[in-house]
């Protein structure tokens, strides 16, 4: 074995705990329900890591609601990232389909705040990430909440149970479940319960629990429509932003989820018939292995029916809401190992006709209505309803970065993000290769989400007045290579996406 010196070990020790125990960092400690956090003090803003909001969803509480985190007596130390939730990680080291490369924990329902120095009544943003609700954690670095802590928010960035332990059902469950106890929808569950955490505690920290605003991105936004149709996240947020969060992704019924819940116990190598002790029983790679890929469900609990016939009624929490997608959502289509010529052979003819004179080629045809079909039409649909009864805005998102635009179609999906948090400079393979003109437009999209939070309308100056969405005069904000208002973009295509899917519903 090679010998490895005190300055080596003392190094790994430092990298262990995400560097946090440097000596120029200053301390900083706050008093929350469960006990004394110590956080760290950096350029004048705070942080606080690894703190728990629920119990460890392990042995019995493994498939069970959230139940709340056990205090502790002295001081915890928050200055260290958590473990993120269980999914797959590479074992090249490189990060997974959500960005993340380690390590994981069941133990691992915690989350993250960054608030700004001596905040007091501050608006409070909470984040949920995307991933396919499989993959992500709440440590990646472009979700660094520096900017927003900088801006006078209170940023809070939640961990949720994944994959085949947050969304999951199985008869055996259902059995042995207490009245009334919601099922299969434990992810959901988690958020719901960092929501109620922030209500709890987030004034420890300078937030106002009556100004939150939740937002997320892709799997993280699918689940916030969710929460909007969740009767039980009612009260726990004021305000919502939803990128490239669908809108018409159908949740399966409590039969149909079960049903795969079976299936999947079998792959596990359990029977038929297994019990809810032998499925607690299984070890967690096995599971992870199984690469279950869910989301929500309608338990009848939590989510009581499918979030559009939700917001279709008007059955939804009444809510301001930003909402919106990008201009090349398709990249999709290459990591979800989506054939172009398969997926177009499920497209009706009238779609195809109306985008065929737009499209140079049959792949490019097949992009742009994976781009519109799964985000553009339904963000613009939802956008139209919810403005039924609450102010909202609609966007997209067509900004390609300097370095890469001579490589890609338009902007990829989930590239808002570094823009939205201003968090350029802190990605790796971002860094040495953002110019001026990304962090103007960073700089213009952060203080927009941000001017929402604060004051319930995305004013955000050198950007042109931002007018709420009317389905009839179909106006967004377009955050491209410039920066403004368009109206009826893309209608035509928009509107023959919208018309195939609205006859389908009509033929269930």
């Amino acid at each position: 074995m090679a010998k490895t010196s005190l300055a080596g070990l003392l190094f790994a020790a430092l990298l262990a705990v995400g560097g946090s125990a440097l000596a120029d960092d200053g301390v900083v400690r706050a008093r929350i329900d469960t006990g004394v956090l110590v956080g760290r003090e950096t350029d004048g803003l705070d942080s606080f890591k690894n703190v728990p909001f629920a119990a460890p969803p392990v042995g019995a509480l493994r498939w069970a609601p959230p139940k709340p985190a056990a205090g502790w007596s002295g001081e915890r130390d928050a200055g260290a990232f958590g473990a993120a939730c269980p999914q797959e990680i590479r074992r090249d080291g490189r990060p997974n389909g959500g960005g993340y490369a380690g390590p994981t924990s069941e133990d691992c329902l915690n989350l993250n705040i960054y608030a700004p120095k001596g905040a007091k009544g501050a608006p409070v943003m909470v984040w949920i990430y995307g991933g396919a609700n499989i993959y992500g954690a709440n440590s990646l670095p472009s979700y660094d909440g520096t900017a927003f802590a900088r801006d006078g928010i209170v940023l809070v960035e939640i961990n949720y149970r994944l994959g085949p332990l947050g969304f999951f059902a199985h008869p055996a469950l259902t059995k042995t479940a207490g009245a009334g106890e919601p099922l299969a929808n434990y992810g959901l569950m988690d958020q719901i319960a960092g929501l109620a955490w922030v209500k709890r505690n987030i004034r420890a920290f300078g937030g106002d629990p009556d100004n939150v605003t939740v937002f997320g991105e892709s799997a993280g936004g699918i689940d916030i429509l969710a929460l909007f149709a969740s009767p039980k996240a009612k009260g726990l947020f004021n305000k919502a932003i939803v990128e490239s969060g669908g809108g018409w992704f159908p949740a399966d019924t409590l039969a149909k989820a079960e049903a795969k819940g079976v299936a999947l116990a079998q792959q596990a190598g359990l029977p038929a018939d297994a019990t809810a002790a032998q499925l607690r029983g299984l070890p967690v790679e096995t599971l992870v292995a199984t690469r279950f890929n869910p989301g929500p469900m309608v338990d009848g609990q939590i989510l009581p029916q499918q979030p559009e016939q939700a917001f279709a009624k008007g059955e939804v929490v009444k809510a301001p809401l930003v909402i919106g997608s990008n201009s090349f959502e398709a990249s999709l289509m290459q990591g979800f190992g989506i054939d172009p010529k398969g997926f177009m052979s499920h497209v009706a003819p009238p779609v195809k006709v109306a985008y065929a004179k737009d499209a140079a080629d049959d792949v490019t045809l097949a992009h742009d209505i994976f781009t519109d079909g799964f985000m553009g039409a339904p963000a613009r649909w939802l956008a139209g309803h919810n403005a039924e009864r609450a102010p909202t805005w609609l966007y997209y998102f067509s900004y390609v970065r300097v370095a890469r635009r001579s490589q890609l179609p338009g902007a990829n999906h989930a590239s808002e993000i570094p823009y939205v948090f201003d968090s350029q400079a802190t990605i790796p393979y971002y860094a040495a290769e953002v110019q001026d003109e990304d962090r103007a437009l960073a700089k213009t999209m952060h203080a927009c989400w941000v001017a929402f939070a604060k004051t319930g309308a995305p004013a955000c100056p050198p950007a042109p007045a931002w007018p709420a969405y009317d389905a009839s005069q179909d106006q967004l904000m377009e955050f491209g290579q410039s920066v403004g208002v368009r109206q009826h973009l893309r209608k035509p295509l928009l509107d023959a996406v919208q018309a195939e899917h609205e006859a389908r519903q009509g033929s269930r």
